[in-house]
């Protein structure tokens, strides 16, 4: 069967009318093959699109982990701000992203790869495209180098610790004191295993490991600096995926809330966005998970010349913060998961918090997020899109809304580019 593209999906694939879902297909592009269940799975390229790139990376059509190498960067940008365009739209709204910010390859510190062992010896890898199967990555063009010199670490841990049949999750983060390990399906932590372990976290120069939630021994901190503010996050605790993508956010939060005197952090994780604004507001924090506001506190506690900070432990989903709480602040940031934050955002509308910034990782749940605080009054000011997933259909995104009678920001020009 032949077909044309007509758009990117949201997950990267190509749809072509029926719909029929192509992998690594472009819009416009005439591609060749077999459709089973609506999937082209193997197509061939008759007529390319203007767009397409060379992958670099030579596991990019075994490895499950970039599904958009084949695309150029100005086609991808755009594909993201288009896609958050399109799911504002679809709310009634009205709203230009003003930018597109996109991490550098080999930037990626954080990644959960997949251990399992073998009759020879083990692997360690991400799980191939649409598969089971477990793909080495050797040279891989998009983690940090740091990441892939602890590739030897992670195959002893793997032949030390997973039984013949189960599978492995290590979770490993790029911190100051070298990599941060959180694993996950491995054998019950014995003092023989205790042993071993020590021994390759030594060797391979490892911060820390976590078994299976329980740490299991610390031999540097695992620091990381926002804005050179120092915190030892809990092991596997939430992280920006990127240094660069973390400036760019908080730059851009930072920008969004202005010179408030009270400030707000919803979700606040282990103080990404509140630690730096710290030095600007005083900053009450909310956040589900206890160890990570415990981070935040002790960061704060050794940081000089900082406003005050609190922090609450609160699930906000279940327990959003109500308009009775939330008025006497000047400024809201709110930074939730992936569904948003539907109970949350009705009660920042009824409340008319001066500015809000809103930090998203998907747009549909952001726009219909949006629609609840412009629909109460509030504008939309600005979008802009932090692109710290490269080469994937993942976008992230800050937007300021502000309330009826709020401060005017600056208009500033449109970029793109690297941070």
């Amino acid at each position: 069967m032949k077909l044309e593209i007509e758009r990117l999906g949201h997950h990267g694939l190509g749809v072509a009318p029926g719909p029929v879902f192509v992998p690594m297909a472009l819009p416009g592009e005439v591609v060749e093959g077999e459709v089973v269940d609506g999937r082209m799975a193997a197509a061939r390229i008759v007529t390319p699109s203007p767009d397409r790139v060379t992958a670099p990376c030579p596991h990019y059509r075994s490895c499950g982990g970039c599904l958009l190498m084949h695309a150029s960067d100005p086609f991808v940008a755009d594909w993201k701000a288009g896609a958050v365009a399109g799911a504002v739209r679809a709310q009634g709204l009205d709203a230009t992203v003003r930018g597109v910010e996109t991490s550098p390859p080999r930037s990626r510190r954080r990644a959960n790869f997949a251990g399992r062992r073998t009759k020879k010896g083990a692997i360690v890898g991400f799980h191939g495209r649409a598969s089971g199967v477990l793909v080495p990555i050797p040279d891989c063009l998009l983690l940090d180098p740091a990441l892939m010199s602890v590739m030897p670490a992670l195959q002893e841990i793997v032949l030390l610790g997973a039984s013949r049949k189960a599978e492995m999750t290590l979770a490993a983060t790029v911190a100051e004191g070298g990599v941060d390990l959180s694993v996950s399906g491995g054998k019950p932590l014995d003092q023989g295993l205790f042993s071993a372990l020590s021994d390759v976290a030594e060797r391979h120069g490892l911060a820390r490991i976590s078994w299976d939630g329980e740490l299991a021994l610390s031999l540097h901190p695992a620091l990381q600096r926002f804005d050179d503010l120092a915190i030892e996050p809990p092991s596997g605790g939430f992280l920006q995926a990127t240094a660069a993508g973390e400036r760019a956010l908080r730059a851009l939060v930072t920008e969004a809330v202005g010179e408030p005197r009270r400030l707000l952090d919803l979700f606040a994780g282990s103080g990404t966005f509140a630690l730096p604004l710290a030095r600007r507001a005083e900053v009450h924090a909310v956040e589900g998970d206890p160890a990570m506001l415990a981070a935040l506190d002790r960061g704060w506690r050794r940081a000089p010349g900082l406003h005050r900070l609190t922090t609450e432990a609160r699930d906000l989903f279940r327990r959003p913060l109500l308009a009775d709480e939330l008025r006497g602040y000047d400024a809201v940031v709110i930074d939730p998961p992936r569904a948003g934050a539907q109970a949350q955002t009705a009660a920042l509308a009824a409340a008319g918090v001066p500015v809000i910034a809103s930090v998203s990782c998907n747009p549909v749940s952001f726009a219909r997020d949006a629609q609840v605080l412009v629909a109460a009054g509030y504008r939309l000011d600005w979008i802009h899109v932090v692109d710290q997933f490269r080469w994937s259909p993942h976008i992230e995104l800050v937007a300021r809304f502000i309330a009826p009678g709020g401060p005017a920001g600056p208009v500033l020009p449109v970029r793109r580019g690297s941070v």
